[in-house]
């Protein structure tokens, strides 16, 4: 299996920084690319509308002069998550934000659409569609994804429902293209074991949250520190889509996390800027089963860095 260029020719650690509604930020997306794995960020992040210039200048203007600077060590590439559902009204917008500023990676969730494949086409860049089964698999690539992001049991946000090895294997007996494996991803070891089920890159969410660079408020992080697998429930009622969140944000929302209601799933919406489940992502804190691994909060860099070295440890104790 043979990786694109852009996701074979300048990172350090084969992992892309899943983008966190809210959390992400130009400041995260940069310090990520720095220690050389993909940074990323939703294109609703940026609110209102307008913003999302501002911030991909930023973002490109900063990489640009870093690589300037460290020809020998060039930043990752980094990418964009555009949410490819019928509710949200900034699709064009930010699609076309996109194109301007050529952004090298586009991530498509809760949908496909051919007119974000083909407008990331139009420059030379790539998208990669998020999925939780192989039914939605095979519609991401019939529309023109270039790759797939295996979202399993146990990630942060919106979560799966398959064991990592079964949708793997699955996927893997008709696609040879670029696959990326999301869920419960926290350490060097768990990147590895990705490559060993047949993924070729890591999509790690959850970890980023407790870093210094993270729009997260200082509670969060330390809740991720704090807790570990059995502090996750799954539930629908938030957004309508189920996702994976911390009991404790739930409890403090006055809520019992052991009974929660099931939620419409139409009720969904993303339409002006995700108003409608910003507060939900504010207030229910949402990270997925690998955060036992998260000991302390660390910058981006840090944290690339023990990742990196738990690795190299797992490479070296399989030789």
């Amino acid at each position: 299996m043979s990786l694109p260029h852009i996701l074979s020719s300048r990172l350090k650690l084969p992992v892309v920084a899943a983008p966190l509604f809210i959390i992400s930020n130009p400041d995260l997306v940069i310090a990520q690319c720095k220690a050389g794995v993909v940074g990323s960020f939703p294109a609703l992040n940026a609110r209102p509308a307008e913003e999302l210039d501002r911030w991909l200048d930023k973002i490109t203007t900063e990489l640009a002069d870093y690589d300037a600077k460290n020809p020998d060590n060039p930043s990752a590439p980094f990418a964009v998550n555009q949410i490819v559902h019928a509710s949200n009204d900034r699709l064009q917008h930010d699609v076309e934000m996109c194109v301007k500023w050529k952004v090298p990676i586009v991530i498509t969730s809760l949908g496909a659409k051919e007119f974000v494949n083909e407008a990331a086409h139009s420059y030379g860049g790539i998208v990669l569609h998020d999925i939780i089964n192989n039914r939605f698999a095979k519609k991401a690539i019939s529309k023109g994804a270039d790759g797939l992001i295996a979202v399993a049991a146990g990630a942060g946000g919106h979560a799966g429902a398959l064991s990592p090895f079964a949708l793997v294997q699955e996927i893997r007996e008709w696609f040879d293209g670029p696959l990326l494996m999301s869920g419960s991803i926290a350490t060097g070891d768990a990147v590895l074991a990705c490559e060993a089920m047949g993924a070729d890159l890591a999509y790690i969410g959850s970890a980023f949250i407790a870093t210094v660079e993270a729009n997260a408020e200082q509670a969060y992080k330390q809740a991720i520190v704090d807790h570990g697998a059995d502090d996750i429930v799954l539930s629908n009622l938030f957004t309508g889509v189920h996702g994976n969140y911390l009991k404790p944000s739930i409890t403090a929302a006055g809520l019992d996390p052991d009974n929660l209601p099931e939620s419409d799933p139409s009720k969904m919406s993303f339409g002006s800027g995700g108003e409608s489940v910003s507060k939900a992502w504010k207030d229910i804190w949402g990270c997925g089963q690998g955060i036992g691994a998260v000991k302390s909060v660390l910058t981006a860099h840090d944290l690339v860095g023990r990742l990196g070295r738990e690795y190299q440890s797992a490479k070296t104790r399989l030789l």
